[in-house]
């Protein structure tokens, strides 16, 4: 029986009446839980209005909350408010027998066989952007890249192609995006989430519409959405046509939501550090000399250096402010209280900086992942246990494929040389203004744009 006169973790200081850290949490959450950790360690509560949170940092805390994920801890408790965007049954937002039974729909689509036909497409994607650009420009790099990473996911998982097809794919994306919102219930007529609702019937429809093609014209090779439109439970029971759409436009969301912003931070990391960079340049030239020549998932993995340039960037800028799930029990755990219905958040960007965990732990250092291999284990900006992300290897690949072309084709430089991360509970992602500028090397000058065509080009950047 649990015993109710235990303490909860302690509260951190600075909490206002009514509201108590909300404020704080919203505007500069990572203030809030600095101070949090120096106060009071690794476990420590905070009172967000009406809802308790109780922060968790580190491996042993991570340990729990990934084994009691859909026991005495559900995920879907915690994430109410995608249910308007993806449905209530989608994914990670269904009951756990449920989400196992998806998961077996997914799980065969993001393994090594199904990425190597992927490839493909992200070369073809990637080439394509840069034969876009002129010879000297200068980009912001979400901006930039934020679409160029949604077709790769569309073209994925809508089929090759699609997004050439769909104009305005990325905006009505980024509307749908505006979903995302925390504090507000779905139903509320708030003009972001109106303006989401329509975006997420556009984008259903449409899925919906190319589902039923598959189905009339199916592909001679099987692609991933015509696998999804065929797809059946692993006992042989129809999936319903709102599960295959909300699998759809989830994938494509998460895919676009990481992979933008790791790929931003890498670059960023690279160019802000010369002799990684050159690591980085000299191992791909070694491993990928031919700037015509395919890529395989073979000469990937022998990109070593890079690997552990991507982990550090992972572990020095994630993503998300938060891994998190609602208890659905009072729990008792390390001699505290956890009562039902409090919001348990395992911090990443506190997890990664634990000097305990990883020396130096503010220095940009690829090495310490080949000093410590088991290092990358801590790393849970792709969640951890049952609910890890599946497309953490397809994200992977297609950092490296971006990196390689983009470092083959262009001599890069930042603009703006101290980028900080998007303030807020939004995606952390680098916030704009965050701009590089690309020249083509030599041998490489296409002069796919001329001067006249883009005037701005060449008075800035005189490379």
């Amino acid at each position: 029986m649990i015993k109710t006169e235990l303490p909860a973790p302690p509260y951190v200081s600075g909490a206002s009446p009514l509201v108590g850290h909300a404020r704080e949490f919203l505007k500069n959450p990572e203030t809030l839980l600095e101070r949090g950790l120096v106060e009071h360690g690794t476990m420590f509560s905070l009172k967000l209005a009406t809802l308790s949170a109780v922060v968790m940092a580190g491996p042993e805390h991570s340990a729990f909350v990934f084994a009691e994920t859909d026991k005495r801890l559900s995920i879907r408790e915690a994430y109410p408010f995608f249910n308007h965007m993806f449905g209530s049954e989608s994914y990670f937002l269904a009951d756990p027998e449920e989400y196992r039974r998806q998961r077996d729909i997914v799980l065969p689509r993001f393994r090594a066989s199904q990425t190597a036909s992927h490839l493909a497409v992200m070369d073809r994607e990637i080439r394509a952007f840069m034969a876009s650009l002129p010879d000297e420009t200068t980009i912001d790099l979400i901006e930039a890249l934020g679409p160029l990473v949604m077709r790769i996911a569309a073209d994925c998982f809508l089929g090759s192609g699609f997004s050439a097809g769909m104009n305005g794919f990325f905006e009505l994306f980024r509307v749908f995006s505006q979903g995302l919102d925390p504090l507000l219930p779905g139903w509320f007529p708030a003009p972001h989430l109106i303006r989401s609702h329509r975006a997420r019937d556009q984008l259903r429809a449409t899925v919906k519409g190319l589902l039923e093609e598959r189905r009339r014209r199916p592909l001679e090779t099987a692609d991933f959405l015509q696998q999804l439109a065929e797809a059946h439970y692993t006992d042989g029971s129809e999936v319903p046509d709102q599960v295959r759409e909300g699998l759809a436009l989830m994938l494509i969301w998460v895919g676009h939501e990481t992979t933008a912003g790791h790929l931003a931070w890498a670059l960023i990391d690279l160019l802000q550090h010369p002799q990684e960079l050159l690591r980085v340049l000299e191992e791909q030239q070694r491993v990928l000399p031919d700037r015509e020549g395919e890529v395989s998932l073979g000469l990937l993995r022998r990109l070593e250096h890079l690997e552990r340039a991507l982990h550090e960037s992972e572990r020095l800028h994630p993503l998300t402010n938060g891994v998190v799930r609602k208890a659905t029990v009072d729990i008792v755990y390390h001699g505290r209280l956890i009562r039902r219905g409090t919001a348990v958040i395992l911090h990443p960007g506190l997890t990664h900086r634990l000097p305990e965990v990883f020396p130096a732990p503010h220095a940009y250092r690829p090495d310490r992942f080949l000093e410590d291999p088991g290092a990358a284990q801590h790393l849970i900006g792709f969640g951890g246990g049952l609910h890890r992300c599946l497309g953490r290897h397809f994200a992977y690949t297609e950092l490296k494929v971006a990196i390689v072309r983009l470092l083959q084709e262009f001599t890069i430089e930042l603009v703006d040389p101290t980028p900080r991360p998007a303030p807020g509970q939004r995606t952390k992602w680098p916030q704009s203004p965050c701009r590089v500028r690309l020249c083509r090397r030599p041998g490489e000058q296409r002069n796919a744009r001329t001067t006249a065509d883009h005037p701005g080009d060449r008075a800035h950047d005189p490379c």
